[in-house]
């Protein structure tokens, strides 16, 4: 059997063995939070307590946490919920998430944000095009295809000067960047466990206190009477406890994925004649996006998969009929450099002897790609 070399953390993360374990320990215990009998009030107290540990490492207050399904779930509920009386008007920057970007289909004034070359916000155009009718605008901390990192203060900074809120979907920062709310002052932020080792299935939204939200299900209203649902408390555990282990190594990991980043983007600059490097400083240290011009991406895709590495063309939540890319295509990219395009994104366990034999079959890999197309 051919080894296996995962480079999607991006996707999702192995779970580490500390929200494992936070899991097991509840997993077969009774008891719904919202009972009020002995079994209910311990399953609360559990929440609570992991609702505090994940408040901490966002800098919010624990009553601000509300847990959602995910980061999906936590981004429709910020941008359909918000309800701005003679402000009708969402902006969202062009390169955002599938579960941000859908919001156009949905709402009848959505004002898209344009980007530089390099994927980040285009600040001046912004400016202009954020006004008093603009309720909320929303920029996503870091990309989730190109990893490009936006100016997330700025944004919030200009939202709040036209009288705007502001919302950013921090699901790709949040274990590889610090991510503070008190700090950079979004009113509104997404994040989601298993991109950072905790478990799938729960993510949370922080609505920064005095911001009022509608909710957009209905049931028992059990999450601050916007989300409803029994909430998880083994995954809220294993949340807060993978939420610990990324905070306790966030500065270390970064320093070393960094150095795994370049080392891709050098490699297959120098070793893949017609490669092109969409990851472009600021940038996560745990994303790269390259073009191979000349392929298809799921020609390289598929070859990449046979040698024992998993990639990806882009976003997961768009996986099944690949497109060309709609983030590069907002960057200023061809349809064919778009269509030519992958993603390789890493985590804890990724390391040089894993980056290394990537770097030596990708000029084999991308020479049969190219004469397959």
């Amino acid at each position: 059997m051919v080894s296996r070399t995962y480079v999607d953390h991006a996707a999702s993360s192995p779970i580490v063995p500390e929200a494992a374990a936070a899991m097991a320990e509840l997993l077969g215990r009774p008891g719904n939070p919202s009972s009020l009998h002995g079994a209910g009030r311990a399953a609360r107290r559990v929440l609570e307590e992991a609702r505090e540990s994940l408040a901490a490492d966002l800098g919010a207050r624990p009553g601000e946490v509300v847990f959602t399904s995910g980061g999906t779930e936590a981004n429709n509920l910020a941008l359909l919920g918000l309800r701005s009386a003679g402000r009708p008007r969402l902006a969202v920057s062009a390169v955002e998430h599938p579960s941000v970007a859908a919001v156009k289909g949905r709402l009848d004034e959505v004002v898209e944000l344009p980007v530089l070359p390099s994927g980040h916000l285009d600040l001046d155009a912004a400016s202009r095009l954020v006004d008093a009718r603009t309720g909320l605008v929303s920029v996503m901390w870091v990309n989730n295809e190109t990893g490009a990192v936006q100016p997330v203060a700025a944004v919030v900074e200009l939202a709040h000067r036209a009288g705007a809120l502001a919302h950013s979907d921090a699901v790709q920062a949040f274990g590889h960047l610090e991510v503070d709310v008190g700090v950079a002052g979004p009113d509104l932020l997404s994040v989601s466990a298993h991109k950072l080792g905790g478990p799938v299935g729960i993510g949370a939204l922080v609505v920064r206190r005095g911001v009022t939200l509608a909710p957009v299900g209905f049931g028992g209203g059990q999450e601050a009477r916007l989300r409803s649902g029994t909430v998880p408390v083994a995954l809220a555990a294993g949340f807060a406890a993978a939420s610990r282990v990324a905070a306790a190594r966030r500065e270390h990991e970064a320093e070393r994925l960094a150095a795994l980043r370049d080392r891709l983007i050098a490699g297959a600059l120098a070793a893949v004649p017609g490669t092109r490097s969409n990851t472009v400083e600021p940038c996560s240290p745990a994303i790269v996006n390259l073009t191979f011009a000349g392929v298809r991406a799921d020609d390289v895709l598929l070859l990449l998969d046979a040698a024992g590495f998993d990639a990806s063309t882009g976003s997961a939540c768009t996986a099944g009929v690949h497109q060309p890319s709609e983030v590069l295509l907002a960057m200023g990219r061809s349809t064919a450099d778009a269509a030519a395009s992958l993603r390789f994104s890493f985590g804890p366990d990724t390391t040089t002897d894993q980056v290394d034999p990537l770097l030596a079959v990708l000029p084999g890999v991308v020479e049969r790609a190219r004469s397959a197309s």
